[in-house]
């Protein structure tokens, strides 16, 4: 049986649609449908029941995507094994970073691979965490740096680095002898904050729902949809917020922004590495996950 062709019974088989399954392959609907029809030939049965509403598989096609999910995996994993041997890797690697990690975090690991890896063409995508879990689902994406764990039955999360979110403030905000806010005062003061879905926004709910404080309780007057749109309100002096410390290192230093510690709340996260369960990685993928890995430990062998 033809490898272009399972992979196509498989993201319809997922996707239950034609037309999704012809985004998730990037190619046309009429492709997909011949690519069926070709197989269903091939196998001398009917392999799905299509309506105007849904697509369902008949029970020869539940009986074939056991076997063609195994098929599949066993050909990239032999793939990516002969590929060890060339003595350049190429490839094209998609990956998607949430806001922070994209803008903060990620420019270091992608100098040090590019400089590995020259040959490996790269693409990413900075959204909220949240999007980037449904484009790895959808294969879109090979991999994803997120900043919270995703529990998903499709999805294998794994953490690769430390995080510490922090109160800022403009200058004079706050009174000099002020240098812990209480978590009481946080309820009262002006707060801006990342938008719904953005992986940052549901660790400091997280947290300060621990505290007893939700949404409702707190004087919420802005939702942004980056951390930079975050700052220069910050810095405008139109509220206080709380986002990753490694985002303001140059604001700390140019004294645009001060940090507050939050009495009785530490704010401590990992961004984490996402990608597709069972799934075999693509080698680009694998050595860029390797890379982040190696840095990380390499960095905190220098931190101590």
């Amino acid at each position: 049986m033809d490898y272009e062709r399972l992979k196509t019974f498989i993201a319809v088989a997922e996707k239950k649609s034609f037309s999704e399954a012809a985004k998730m392959l990037f190619v046309t609907q009429p492709t997909i449908s011949a690519q069926i029809k070709a197989l269903e030939e091939e196998l001398g049965t009917k392999l799905f029941e299509r309506t105007t509403k849904k697509v369902e598989m008949t029970q020869p096609a539940s009986i074939l995507l056991r076997y063609a999910k195994k098929i599949v995996h066993l050909s990239d994993s032999a793939q990516k094994e002969i590929l060890v041997f060339e003595d350049n890797v190429y490839g094209d690697l998609k990956m998607g970073c949430s806001f922070t990690i994209g803008e903060y975090v990620l420019p270091e690991f992608l100098k040090l691979f590019k400089d590995d890896y020259p040959h490996i063409q790269m693409s990413v995508d900075i959204t909220n965490s949240n999007n980037i879990v449904s484009n790895i689902k959808n294969q879109f994406i090979d991999v994803g740096l997120i900043e919270t764990p995703i529990e998903d039955p499709q999805i294998a999360v794994e953490p690769f680095m430390g995080d510490e979110l922090i109160l800022i403030a403009a200058p004079g905000y706050f009174p000099d002898n002020e240098i812990t806010i209480s978590a009481g005062r946080l309820k009262n003061i002006p707060l801006i904050v990342r938008e719904k879905g953005s992986g940052t926004r549901a660790v400091v709910n997280q947290y300060l729902n621990q505290a007893g404080m939700g949404d409702e309780e707190l004087n919420i007057v802005m939702e942004l949809g980056s951390t930079e749109a975050v700052k220069s309100a910050v810095v405008s002096k139109l509220g206080v917020s709380i986002i990753s410390k490694s985002a303001i290192q140059k604001e700390l230093k140019l004294k645009l922004l001060k940090a507050y510690p939050i009495k009785d709340i530490s704010f401590f996260r990992h961004f984490y590495i996402a990608y597709r369960k069972n799934a075999v990685l693509k080698q680009a993928a694998e050595l860029f996950v390797e890379q982040v890995k190696k840095t990380v430990v390499e960095s905190k062998k220098g931190v101590s």
